[in-house]
């Protein structure tokens, strides 16, 4: 099993999908984390010209959302060909001509990909974390790549469905501080509370 094989696979469905019928297909996460890192963006006045990287951006729609809130600067990578196909026909769909997207692996990034203010990930820490073949390994080049894409005292907005918040909070001692945790929905099992998405503000040190 390879999680990469099965996301190309995922996001070449979508891209048929969405070139038989307009649809931009799943949103990971659902729209209210979108709208929870929009809102967090807006409550911080972050200025609209700052530059954003969305780590693992799949159809790109988080991007088009936030091109749709006024924001100039956009950058969405991908290390699936398919991924990045598909939120670029999005993009045209769309008519959002300012964001770019770029096929990458975020483990290994290119020489350009740095200076961000603001770096976004649902879900790509947690498919890395979930990689069989050198977990630990990969999470900490995850941090390695964060701290060298990231400008000092940027901001890393990062939806988990796997960590806690203690975790992550571990994950990324290095070079980070948490700032704040987001509200996301909670769910009930077995009497005890639990949330079943993480979400956090770290700044980079």
């Amino acid at each position: 099993f390879s999680p990469n094989s099965s996301w190309d696979a995922a996001y070449e469905r979508e891209l048929q999908a969405f070139q038989d019928i307009g649809d931009a297909g799943e949103i990971w996460f659902g729209e209210e984390s979108m709208v929870r890192i929009i809102r967090w963006l807006e409550k911080q006045k972050i200025p609209h010209d700052s530059s954003v990287l969305d780590i693992g951006t799949g159809n790109g729609v988080l991007l088009i959302e936030l091109a749709k809130s006024g924001y100039t600067d956009l950058t969405g990578i991908d290390y699936s060909p398919s991924a990045i196909q598909l939120s670029e026909k999005v993009r045209e769909k769309e008519g959002m001509s300012n964001i770019k997207f770029k096929v990458e692996d975020f483990l290994a990034p290119s020489a350009e990909l740095s200076g961000f203010e603001i770096c976004i990930d649902k879900g790509t820490f947690d498919a890395i974390s979930l990689n069989p073949d050198n977990a630990v390994g990969k999470r900490k080049q995850y941090v390695r790549s964060l701290c060298s894409v990231l400008k000092s005292e940027g901001f890393f907005l990062i939806t988990s469905c796997n960590w806690t918040k203690e975790e992550l909070v571990n994950e990324f001692r290095e070079g980070f501080e948490i700032l704040e945790e987001l509200p996301t929905p909670k769910f009930c099992f077995g009497g005890r509370i639990g949330n079943s998405v993480t979400a956090l503000v770290f700044q980079r040190k």
